[in-house]
């Protein structure tokens, strides 16, 4: 299970924003999540922690899917501890029975910071955090495992402050040990660029160009910036950005025209966007509105029947 979220903000604080969770209407009768903030000396790498847990009824099964966004995750669940990049393609997890799952969002390009190395950006990868982040006289293989195993088991009794404070000490030994001045530049020039897509602060169709002009620097600059550090192009995160949003535009209002919400995330017609929402989704906008307005029926059936 991977954490949603718009990721990247200039402001180091977290976020809160569901985007990227697919039919969230669907999503808050499938499990709970739970965020919480990161050490101050490390939220340089990391924008949160965050708990989802489940409890389903017998032989029900839930399927959540995520739209990645450019950040990867550190993840403790019942199969093991291990280091996630950013996936190739959308993020699915089925929920059976019940258990708890702990995540480290981190922040773009945080990621080759703390693994060392290019390699730890190759689309989907996925690598035990023992072999992949224990620290220069830091905590043995066997340490990370176990800090893994008791963040499973606090997250699912509900302490989840006892569940961060178990990876807190994995991550800040990584962190002391792979931190260099260079990738606090590098780190610092993402986050200002991600900053700016997320708040809109170029508006909905800007480019390239108007993201490097941000950092000061050139597009092709910018482009090797991004290839180094976090794995994607810069105009791959705009047309992500642009996607999340008319998601979640969509599940707030299914019944939003088209070429209006084509125009409200950047793009200069309806068929612009669906080629590039169907990329990420596999699916056409109008029938993820659909999919959102059913979800949402259904919610209110339930929470009606409740009352």
């Amino acid at each position: 299970m991977f954490e949603p979220g718009a990721g990247g903000a200039r402001s180091r604080g977290p976020t809160a924003t569901t985007r990227g969770l697919v039919d969230p209407a669907a999503a808050r009768g499938g499990f709970e999540l739970v965020r919480l903030d990161p050490a101050p000396d490390l939220a340089d790498l990391v924008e949160r922690h965050w708990v989802v847990r489940w409890d389903l009824p017998a032989g029900a099964e839930f399927t959540q899917v995520v739209i990645p966004h450019p950040s990867a995750n550190v993840v403790a669940e019942a199969d093991g501890f291990a280091v996630h990049g950013i996936p190739g393609g959308l993020f699915s997890r089925t929920l059976r029975g019940s258990g708890a799952v702990l995540g480290t969002k981190l922040r773009p390009g945080a990621l080759r910071v703390l693994v060392g190395g290019p390699g730890a950006l190759r689309p989907g990868l996925v690598v035990p955090a023992a072999a992949a982040l224990p620290g220069v006289r830091g905590p043995s293989a066997s340490d990370v495992e176990e800090a893994g195993r008791r963040a499973v088991a606090a997250a699912r009794a509900g302490d989840d402050a006892a569940a961060v404070a178990a990876v807190t000490p994995v991550l800040r030994a990584a962190a002391a040990a792979r931190r260099t001045p260079r990738s606090a530049v590098a780190l610092d020039r993402v986050a200002r660029v991600l900053g700016a897509v997320v708040a809109g602060e170029l508006g909905p169709d800007a480019g390239v160009a108007d993201l490097a002009a941000l950092v000061g620097t050139t597009p092709r600059s910018l482009q090797r910036l991004f290839a180094d550090w976090v794995g994607v192009s810069p105009k791959w995160v705009l047309q992500r950005h642009r996607v999340h949003l008319a998601a979640d535009l969509l599940a707030a209002d299914p019944a939003m025209p088209l070429a209006d919400l084509a125009a409200a995330v950047g793009y200069y017609d309806q068929a612009h966007l669906g080629v590039d929402f169907a990329r990420a989704l596999g699916t056409t906008p109008a029938v993820y509105a659909r999919r959102c307005a059913a979800s949402r029926a259904a919610a209110d059936l339930v929470t009606s029947g409740r009352a």
